[in-house]
């Protein structure tokens, strides 16, 4: 596999021969950078061509959670379209961490741009969301109730041979955590109703894009989207996916480039989906996002694990089995991408 980046800036890593000719940098952190201000610009062209042009709609509706990937996609939207074109909703639930909405109020003010407040607890009260999750938790943690705290996470993905587990982390009333293996219709259904929060937030989307006849911008970064880290038909979809592209990293750098704020920054990635505190690489990703950039790019472009593993600061056996996890969230997840398939498509008269 083979990809095409924006020209990356490895001047400090650059070395001479003993006759005087430039040498190839050695892969290193440096072969992600790029430059933010061409980069914005050239992201920039692409948003108002897609959303003036091709999708003929006036503006763009974003969720803003607080997080770096939807901030910058924020500032992108209103450099692309300017703040009056630019809908940002913020839409906390009963497990969300209140700094989010903080943040979230912090980013729409420093861009200018409309943030109504949508509190989607009640809707996922009245679907069942938190009473589906937790009559699932109590099929292996029957006392679970009100007071208590929840959240999936993985296994050590480079200690872990063979598949990713994932467990069941609850916390009492009284701090006491317990680490659960769960069986598959447990997993099954607990992640089923947590993706109810991803979903009702994109519905929300809509409603204000359909009523503004805007068009609703999606904030994957290159990890989430290459990885399946979203919900289908939740935070999975949208009009338009500006950042897609762009590996964590980069989203870092467009960041300190668009003035995004140092709060906002300096926040560690967390999914804020579940009632106790959970970072991305906890959740879902076998390292933190600066690893898992360089081993991902490795990949993508045919490195030897020896030279990402000498990057990344992990073994060449370590690295081959993060690649390894990689594959198996791409064909696990393949079908997240799947548009909705038809008849004609598949099968001949």
């Amino acid at each position: 596999m083979s990809e095409t980046l924006p020209e990356p800036d490895t001047s400090a890593a650059r070395g001479q021969h003993s006759d005087g000719q430039m040498k190839e940098p050695a892969f290193s952190a440096l072969s992600l950078c790029i430059d933010a201000e061409r980069e914005t610009d050239r992201i920039s062209r692409a948003i108002r061509e897609q959303v003036l042009k091709r999708l003929r709609r006036r503006g763009v509706v974003l969720g803003l959670s607080g997080g770096i990937d939807s901030s910058v996609t924020a500032a992108l939207c209103v450099k692309a379209l300017g703040a009056k074109k630019i809908v940002a909703l913020l839409m906390p639930e009963k497990d969300s961490d209140m700094e989010s909405l903080h943040l979230g109020r912090l980013m729409a003010g420093a861009l200018g741009i409309e943030c109504p407040l949508e509190d989607i607890e009640p809707v996922l009260t009245a679907a069942g969301c938190y009473q589906r999750r937790d009559d699932f938790i109590r099929r292996i943690v029957p006392e679970f109730g009100p007071g208590w705290g929840c959240k999936v996470v993985l296994a050590d993905a480079l200690e872990n041979k063979g598949y990713n587990i994932s467990y069941l982390v609850v916390e009492s009333p009284d701090g006491e955590r317990r680490k659960l293996r769960m069986p598959l219709d447990v997993y099954l259904g607990v992640v089923a109703a947590a993706n109810m929060k991803q979903r009702t937030r994109k519905q929300l989307e809509y409603y204000h894009a359909d009523r503004l006849n805007f068009a609703v911008a999606g904030t994957p970064n290159r990890l989430e989207h290459d990885q399946g880290f979203f919900v289908k038909n939740g935070d999975g979809a949208a009009d338009l996916k500006p950042i897609a592209h762009l590996y964590k990293s980069q989203v870092y750098q467009l960041a300190e480039y668009l003035g995004v704020p140092e709060e906002i920054r300096s926040r560690p990635p967390t999914t804020d989906t579940w009632s106790l505190p959970q970072t991305q690489d906890e959740f879902y990703f076998s390292l933190p996002y600066g690893q898992m950039d360089l081993c991902l790019y490795g990949l993508n472009n045919d490195l030897p694990a020896e030279a990402v593993a000498r990057a990344a600061e992990l073994t060449a056996d370590q690295v081959r089995r993060v690649w390894s996890d990689i594959e198996s969230k791409r064909k696990a997840t393949r079908y997240l991408h799947e548009p909705p398939l038809l008849v004609s498509e598949t099968f001949n008269a």
